[in-house]
């Protein structure tokens, strides 16, 4: 691992949601602490007010940082392994970036309410250890948060400072020699002054060979609050991560398709050891503002600013030319394929090993500049009539720069020869050039009003204008303009039960350009959804909704060219389906979380489901914690997660490639004396070897392999 380079940050924003200021529980409570969802908490971003999630006519899923690290979760992916409607880690354990499908649809990731990742491979993952939670909405949200994916996003909420001191060390060792050293510390420093400070340093490898998992990563803030209606936060981050490509791309034949040398092994790199990498620095200046004007005004204020540089240097093998036989023969002369004259196509190995290997490399810088302001204000139009009032304005800048080089090679997948692959000398390969330079700018206004009527029905009405221009290669600037609206309504029929109906509207800008050569076109759709929340009591909340989405301009796969990157935009897409969510204590302090979700995701006219996307999915945890005596506690607890069949169709599999369900057991066991605690979690306990998707395009990827680990940890 690197060193550290001594920096100085100054920093600038903060969390969105009232709900995100978590802190540590106090240590006499810690042994008898039960991890249950906080229902009765603010929706947060849903509405970016502190109103409860029962108010809401929209599904909201908050998940503890100390829910989503006692089911193993080592990546903001993993976070979501129990939250309906959620396929996390729809391409397998993926060091490079973090990936979740919210009904049938990529989801964008938000960081305290402003968007974080503009870019593929230009930055680096997020640390869940620096979150308090992390937020799941379902369902369009653009009217609040600009442009935005129609199946939902997800709102990571930093930790803060907290006025209460605490803290805690741990030290952690699992598989694949992960090795970390972790700490948080909180508390007053004088009157009206917090602060806080969140590291850890990792040196770990990954279930594919030759790639690490290495970081460094220290998040300091404060909170200055000059007086009772006043806080202002500045929290920094600097991360770097030294790493690569757990995904290593490999061919369908050889992997879910048979070959006569055998399957290959799960473990199997593709590359140049020592070349090959996913090295990233990061560093983030957030900070807010808060001031408010007696008990029915808020003033909010937010800015963030990220630098980031990035090498990916990597390798895959061609698949794709000919995702059903990618084995070439070659010239024993000239190292080159033997074309067949005829075809003008390469002729194939008859022993089925040699492939094409290219090679891939970038250096990537990306900064954003992102604000979002806004003011909100209650008042009465009548005796049993509340309005919730709130009104701003949000602006970003986001530029990446990339310089890069391609190129192919040839090896024995079998039996790979890693000393003949070129290194280049450790740096780009010859002809790198530069590859990618879009800058964006997006400013929108938004308003919002919340009614509450009776005390009982809450209907939430909203618009919103944004702007969105963008540059590339300092080009001719294209702007875009969208108009997007929201409302629904939520009513407490009996105590406890409330059903809602909403309709929301989504926007979304792309970057690129389609294989017919025109620029991409905004993708924008609608969502109607009906469904019911049932709280029974404060630490419960159970929701059965619908659903129906209808989105334009979806960029897919274009099987009309052999390039498997190629992609046209579909005239329309059509997802809907059903979510079941429930959460509560049962007797005895069991903890459960019980998920069911179907989804029927289409490109309208094909009548197939769109790639990588099951219709069906489920999962069930289950917690309870127990008091030994003697200032001793054990805490239990234990998951299952299934992921339904996907099916993906291409030009070479016109009927379809299907990549098989999967069922995966998760398990915790954390033993506490006074402030220590011992914990041991494991994902994929019973060691499921899978395929988490098996594209038509041509390759496989892995599902994510048993992984243990022990923390143990002091807290004070």
């Amino acid at each position: 691992m690197r060193s550290i380079k001594p920096f100085l940050l100054t920093v600038t924003t903060l969390a969105s949601a009232p709900a995100a200021a978590q802190s540590f529980t106090p240590v006499a409570e810690q042994s008898a602490e039960i991890l249950v969802i906080g229902q009765d908490q603010s929706s947060g971003g849903a509405t970016k007010t502190d109103t409860p999630a029962i108010e809401v006519p929209q599904p909201v899923t908050i998940i503890p940082a100390e829910l989503y690290e006692a089911q193993g979760a080592v990546s903001i992916s993993d976070t979501l392994n129990y939250v309906a409607g959620v396929q996390a880690n729809p391409y397998g354990p993926d060091s490079r970036v973090d990936g979740a499908f919210i009904r049938g649809l990529n989801a964008l990731q938000f960081r305290d309410g402003m968007r974080d990742i503009f870019s593929f491979y230009a930055s680096i993952r997020a640390d869940p250890y620096n979150f308090s939670s992390v937020q799941v909405l379902r369902g369009p949200s653009s009217m609040l948060f600009g442009q935005g994916a129609l199946g939902g996003l997800i709102n990571l909420n930093s930790k803060l400072p907290s006025r209460v001191a605490t803290g805690e060390v741990a030290v952690r060792y699992g598989s694949f020699d992960r090795f970390e050293a972790l700490a948080d510390v909180t508390g007053p420093i004088t009157e009206g002054l917090a602060a806080r400070i969140v590291a850890r340093m990792r040196d770990s490898g990954t279930q594919t060979d030759f790639v690490p998992d290495d970081r460094v990563m220290i998040s300091p803030s404060v909170t200055w609050s000059p007086s009772a209606s006043t806080d202002i936060t500045l929290l920094g981050l600097y991360q770097e991560d030294d790493s690569g490509s757990t995904s290593q791309f490999l061919p369908l034949v050889g992997t879910i398709l048979p070959n006569p040398n055998g399957r290959l092994p799960n473990d199997r790199f593709i590359g140049k050891p020592g070349w090959d990498r996913y090295d990233g620095r990061l560093l983030q200046g957030t900070g807010i503002v808060d001031h408010r004007f007696g008990d029915r005004a808020k003033l909010s204020l937010k800015l963030r600013y990220i630098d980031s540089d990035l090498s990916y240097f990597t390798h895959y093998p061609n698949s794709y030319s000919n995702p059903a036989n990618p084995y070439v023969l070659l010239d024993p002369l000239t190292g080159a394929p033997v074309i067949d004259p005829a075809t003008d196509t390469a002729l194939p190995d008859p022993e089925q090993r040699t492939i094409g290997l290219y090679y891939d490399a970038s250096i990537a810088r990306m900064e954003i500049f992102s604000t979002d302001n806004n003011v909100q204000f209650g008042f009465n139009t009548g005796a049993a009539i509340e309005h919730l009032l709130l009104a701003g304005v949000d602006y970003s800048w986001n530029r990446v720069r990339k310089t890069g080089a391609f190129g192919i090679e040839y090896i024995d997948i079998y039996d790979i020869d890693y000393d003949a692959i070129s290194d280049f000398g450790g740096g780009l390969p010859p002809g790198a050039e530069p590859s990618e330079d879009v800058e964006q700018t997006q400013l929108g206004f938004y308003v919002q009003d919340q009614i509450r009527l009776w005390d009982r029905v809450s209907v939430v009405l909203g618009a919103r204008r944004d702007r969105v221009t963008s540059r590339s290669f300092g080009g001719a600037q294209v702007a875009q303009s969208a108009t997007t609206f929201r409302a629904g309504v939520i009513g407490e029929i009996v105590p406890g039960l409330s059903p809602f109906l909403s309709y929301t509207e989504s926007f979304e800008p792309i970057a690129g350009i389609a294989s017919n050569g025109n620029p991409f076109v905004p993708k924008q759709g609608n969502q109607y959804e009906a469904g019911i929340k049932y709280q029974p009591n404060a630490a419960s909340m159970v929701t059965l909704t619908a659903y129906r989405i209808k989105e334009n301009n979806r960029p897919v796969d274009d099987p009309s060219t052999p390039d498997p990157f190629d992609q046209r935009q579909a005239g329309s897409l059509t997802s809907q389906g059903v979510e079941f969510e429930a959460r509560t204590l049962l007797p005895g302090q069991v903890q459960l979380i019980a998920n069911y979700s179907y989804n029927e995701a289409e490109i309208d006219g094909t009548n197939q489901q769109i790639d990588n996307v099951p219709k069906h999915n489920a999962s069930v945890w289950a917690a309870r914690s127990f008091a030994l005596g003697n200032d001793l506690g054990l805490r239990l607890g234990g998951g299952v997660r299934y992921a339904g069949e996907n099916i993906s169709y291409g030009f070479a599999f016109p009927n379809g490639i299907v990549t098989p369900d999967y069922t995966l057991v998760d398990g915790f066991a954390e033993v506490s004396w006074h402030r220590w605690r011992f914990s041991v979690n494991a994902t994929n306990l019973l060691g499921e070897s899978y395929y988490s998707a098996c594209l038509a395009r041509g390759d496989c990827f892995i599902g994510a392999e048993r992984n243990i680990f022990g923390t143990l940890g002091y807290r004070f």
